[in-house]
């Protein structure tokens, strides 16, 4: 490995640790504060901000997402994404080193089986992607964030009492926060797409809300680690469908469907409730008085 392969690969796993332990960080601080509500969002945020265990996890999860910005720029999609694949696996260790919960069967069944559909993901991308179409239509992009936003809002209401506690928060976070990633890539295209920057700041902040309830209803895993499999795998799913990258065809393009299926599968399996913990769920505590 050369010098600056050996600094591509560093700054991807800083990133990789940094989010996840402001992850961490953040949930055990959120789940330790009275309830917070979208109806008192100033209330909320003065809660958070003042918390110096939160605003520490806040700061280090930042510092992670200037490294992700820099890792892709110094290195491939592929390899800064195989590396964020880890990432649900750190997360996973951090919370059995760090926080004590030992996580059932189940659970480590889900991170594997994710872990795994992440790193073929990676790896399907060592193919390239088609050029054309590489900014997408603004019709396109809009429509991908006005479904995202309609997807993710069932996540945290209705459906959220259905799933582990907090997952559903997670899944809408992680949903949000890909069609954030997904506007973005469409705003630095230059000309009117400029506009979507606003949705950008609306996508992410809804997201923030998002994940920040659940890290009040659920464990890390459920909360952090299902909006991590979101966020790693819907942006490249947009990029085949909004921006006309194409599927490998081939071996890798099988890779890349069994990947998908590997992260959903794993996704599901983290935010399915355990049997007896249904019945302890309270119905209508997805949203904070």
């Amino acid at each position: 490995m050369t010098g600056a392969e050996a600094v591509r690969l560093g700054v991807a796993l800083a990133s990789a640790a940094c989010l996840n332990w402001g992850f961490l960080r953040q949930h055990g601080a959120a789940s330790r504060l009275p309830a917070l509500s979208v109806r008192r969002p100033l209330a909320s945020l003065r809660l958070l901000f003042a918390n110096l265990r939160w605003l520490t996890g806040f700061a280090v999860g930042l510092a992670g997402w200037a490294l992700y910005v820099l890792a892709l720029r110094l290195a491939p999609l592929s390899l800064v994404q195989a590396v964020s694949a880890g990432g649900i696996g750190l997360l996973a260790l951090l919370v059995v080193r760090t926080a004590g919960t030992r996580l059932v069967r189940r659970e480590w069944a889900g991170v594997a089986t994710a872990v795994l559909g992440l790193v073929l993901l990676g790896l399907s991308l060592t193919g390239g992607a088609n050029a054309t179409g590489r900014h997408g239509s603004p019709v396109d992009v809009g429509l991908w964030i006005v479904v995202s936003l309609a997807a993710a809002g069932p996540f945290a209401g209705p459906l959220a009492p259905r799933l582990a506690g907090g997952a559903g928060f997670g899944v809408a976070a992680g949903v949000l926060y890909a069609a954030g990633d997904v506007a973005t890539k469409a705003a630095v295209g230059g000309g009117a797409a400029v506009l979507f920057t606003a949705a950008v700041l609306v996508c992410h902040g809804l997201a923030f809300v998002a994940l920040q309830l659940g890290f009040q209803r659920g464990g890390a895993l459920a909360t952090a680690g299902v909006s991590t499999l979101a966020m790693n795998a819907l942006p490249i799913a947009a990029g085949m469908v909004v921006f006309a990258e194409g599927v490998p065809g081939g071996a890798l393009g099988t890779l890349r469907l069994l990947a998908f299926a590997a992260v959903v599968s794993g996704a599901a399996v983290l935010a399915r409730p355990e049997p007896d913990r249904r019945a302890a769920q309270v119905p209508g505590t997805c949203l904070a008085p």
